[in-house]
C-alpha cells in the first residue's frame, strides 16, 4: 500500500502522527471563536463559511485517524502500549466531534443568544478553547516523552501541564454553572424551543473542556505505566 507524506512521520517517531492530529483537532475547536462571533452580529453567510470549515477540519482530523490505526505500528519497543495510545487517539478524536456538533447545531437553527448570555457564553468558550490548547501543548510533549523513556524531569513538565488543564477544566464548569442560572431566570421570557436549545450548546460547549480534561487524564495513565 503506498504511504503519504503524512504517513512518513512514522519513520521519525511512533508518535508524531498523533501530535499532529491532536494539532488538527484543536484547530477544529479554535474555530469556534470566530464562528460564534458570526453568529453573534447574525452573519450567517460567515458563519456558514466557518460551519463548513469546521466541518472540513473535523473530517480531517478523521481521515487521520483511520491512517492511524491501519498503519499504526503493531508492536513497539516503547514504555507504553500501542492500544492506550490507540485509546489516546480515539480521546482526541472526540474532541474535534463536539466542536463539530456544536456549529451544526447552531447554523441548522440559525440560534440567537440573548444579550446577557452571550456576553458570557463567550467567555465560556473562550475558557473552553483554552482547555483544548493546553491539551494540545501537554500531547505535543509526547516525543520528549518517548526519547526519556517516560522518566525524569519531562514527567513533572507534562504533570504540571495537566494540573493546569484541571484547573481550566473546573472554571469552565463554574461558569457553566452560571450560565445555566441565568437561562434559567430567562426562560418565561424564551420560547421553550429555544431554551432547550440553548442548553444544549451550553453543554456541549462545555464538554470541549471536559474532553480536553479527558486527554489530560489519558496522558496521566500514560506516566503511570
Amino acid at each position: 500500500m503506498p504511504t503519504t507524506p503524512f504517513l512518513n512521520l512514522f519513520g521519525r517517531s511512533p508518535i508524531r502522527p498523533l501530535e499532529e492530529h491532536m494539532a488538527k483537532v484543536h484547530a477544529c475547536v479554535e474555530a469556534l471563536e470566530p464562528f460564534f462571533a458570526a453568529v453573534l452580529a447574525a452573519k450567517w453567510e460567515a458563519v456558514e463559511a466557518l460551519q463548513h470549515h469546521i466541518a472540513r477540519l473535523e473530517h480531517e482530523a478523521d481521515d487521520m485517524k483511520r491512517e492511524i490505526r491501519l498503519h499504526f505500528p503493531s508492536s513497539l519497543f516503547m514504555p507504553v502500549s500501542r492500544s492506550d495510545l490507540l485509546e489516546l487517539l480515539s480521546v482526541q478524536d472526540r474532541l474535534a466531534n463536539k466542536a463539530k456538533d456544536i456549529a451544526g447545531i447552531i447554523l441548522g437553527r440559525k440560534m440567537r443568544f440573548p444579550l446577557p448570555v452571550a456576553t458570557l457564553l463567550i467567555e465560556f468558550l473562550k475558557r473552553c478553547i483554552e482547555a483544548s490548547a493546553q491539551a494540545n501543548t501537554a500531547i505535543h510533549e509526547l516525543d520528549e516523552l518517548f526519547e526519556t523513556g517516560f522518566s525524569g524531569n519531562e514527567i513533572k513538565v507534562v504533570e504540571d501541564m495537566i494540573a493546569t488543564l484541571a484547573r481550566i477544566e473546573r472554571d469552565t464548569d463554574e461558569q457553566q454553572i452560571r450560565l445555566r442560572h441565568l437561562v434559567f431566570d430567562l426562560e418565561a421570557s424564551l420560547s421553550p424551543v429555544d431554551v432547550m436549545f440553548l442548553y444544549k450548546v451550553i453543554e456541549w460547549t462545555g464538554e470541549l473542556a471536559d474532553r480536553s480534561r479527558d486527554i489530560g487524564e489519558r496522558l496521566q495513565i500514560l506516566l503511570a505505566r
